[in-house]
């Protein structure tokens, strides 16, 4: 017996009265539950979602036939893809078990019913899916710790990461492209993270932040005397993350000079030091970054074309936190529990203005400037509850919630535009709304809009009956 025997959960799908005690008896160490027909299997597959079903093709309202139990069993799967389904087919019925076993199911049984064999079966069947499943947890314990500090709600983001986990075991080069704070280097570290290289050292070095004139002995290293203040021989970044991974933050700064002796580099895996004639063969996978429009660059002539084609194997496109909504809040939060317990400080979360000036602030600094506002606000706020104001940001208007509150709002928008562009004239109002002027009448007087003086004649008379 396994030791996840306590919680097996096997669901049987069979009418026969006989067969199904039978059943009952054999399976009695496992968490055993029935079904006679298609609309219960289905039900107790939704609320009890076992690991394995065993399933009889020959079902009501076709019991001498298979049309329902390939019915059910294309069912089954459709709703729980992962569940291992063992059909049982009629003696020398071998077409049938071929058939279900193409539509997926995992293993089939062919009556009579020997149950030691059938015992055998079903545990196999349950053996299968608890390494399964212990495969999806390691794949997500590795993901997680690898995409750690990356925080995505948004389809955008998850996107985004998704590709990462696809784009990491291969050993191509990729360019992260995004707006300063984005955390390009978050995602160039999760790609390390999730690599055959994972092991091996992760050096990154900014391209804009190096004067030119010491930029190339920072990646490429020096000799001893190679120039003056050259005492030692000094080992570069690219050789230091030999069999590991290089990390060109914002390469678009790096001056055209170096930019050839980085292709050179890239196209033969070789370096040699300042100073030195010695060629280094160096294994190194390079993850590049920049906030610049290189495409642009390459037409004024500031990056070499040849240059981006090798390190743009694969482009990731890191979105801006504007186009992240949902993100924002969420980080937030993060941030504010994150910086509330390194201070020791009890802040339960942000006030109804604070979220409202989150959601509506544009964040040119993105993430950075995110956490750098939450961060000032712990430090200063005397309140457990954050404001715009502790932020650092203009407080927006509330907007509502409740339904006939948008369609209201959204109605009055648009009557007063309309109106603005028509000059108060209520013909021609009527006309760019699409109503009629009784219409737009009722959503005047509705929505309490003033209306010109000189329009208020066009209202047309009560009618005055016959005469």
């Amino acid at each position: 017996m396994s030791q996840n025997s306590a919680v097996r959960r096997l669901l049987i799908v069979e009418d026969d009265p006989g067969l199904k005690a039978q059943l009952r008896w054999c399976f009695d160490d496992y968490d055993v539950s029935f079904a006679d027909n298609r609309t219960e299997a289905l039900g107790q597959i939704r609320r009890l979602e076992p690991d394995v079903v065993l399933q009889d093709l020959g079902l009501p309202p076709d019991p001498e036939g298979t049309s329902e139990g390939f019915a059910t069993l294309r069912e089954i799967l459709e709703l729980a893809p992962r569940t291992k389904v063992i059909v049982v087919t009629g003696n020398h019925d071998r077409d049938s078990a071929l058939r279900a076993i193409g539509m997926g199911a995992s293993d089939f049984y062919q009556k009579p019913v020997d149950t030691d064999v059938l015992r055998l079966i079903v545990g196999r069947a349950f053996h299968i899916a608890a390494l399964e499943r212990e495969l999806d947890e390691a794949r997500s314990e590795s993901s997680r710790t690898a995409l750690e500090g990356i925080i995505a709600t948004e389809p955008v983001m998850l996107q985004v990461c998704r590709m990462v986990e696809k784009v990491a075991p291969a050993d191509v080069s990729v360019l992260i492209l995004g707006e300063s704070g984005t955390g390009k280097e978050l995602f160039s570290r999760a790609l390390h993270k999730l690599s055959r290289r994972r092991n091996e050292r992760f050096q990154a070095i900014n391209c804009a932040a190096i004067p030119e004139q010491l930029l190339e002995a920072e990646l490429f290293g020096h000799e001893k005397g190679a120039f003056t203040g050259a005492v030692k021989q000094t080992l570069g970044k690219v050789e230091m993350a030999n069999g590991g991974t290089l990390f060109l933050d914002e390469i678009g700064d790096m001056p055209v000079a170096l930019q050839s002796k980085l292709l050179r580099f890239l196209q033969n895996k070789v370096i040699e030091r300042i100073g030195g004639r010695q060629e280094i063969p160096v294994d190194v996978r390079v993850i590049s970054a920049t906030n610049q429009n290189l495409e642009q660059f390459i037409t004024e002539q500031r990056f070499r074309q040849d240059l981006y084609y090798r390190i743009s194997e694969i482009t990731l496109q890191i979105p801006p936190l504007r186009e992240r909504k949902s993100d924002v809040v969420t980080l937030a939060q993060v941030f504010l529990r994150q910086y509330a317990a390194k201070q020791g400080m009890i802040k339960r979360g942000f006030t109804e203005d604070a979220i409202n000036a989150l959601l509506s602030h544009s964040w040119p600094g993105n993430v950075r400037e995110l956490e750098n506002k939450v961060k000032s606000a712990v430090l200063l706020s005397e309140e457990p509850m954050i404001s715009a104001m502790d932020l650092g940001l203009r407080g927006s208007q509330v907007l509502p919630l409740n339904l006939k509150e948008v369609r209201n709002k959204a109605e009055r928008d648009a009557v007063v535009r309309a109106l603005s562009l028509a000059a108060d004239n209520v013909s021609r109002a009527s006309e760019l709304l699409g109503v009629t002027r009784p219409t737009l009448y009722d959503l005047i007087n509705r929505h309490g809009l003033p209306v010109g003086e000189e329009n208020k004649t066009e209202k047309p008379a009560e009618n005055p009956g016959p005469t």
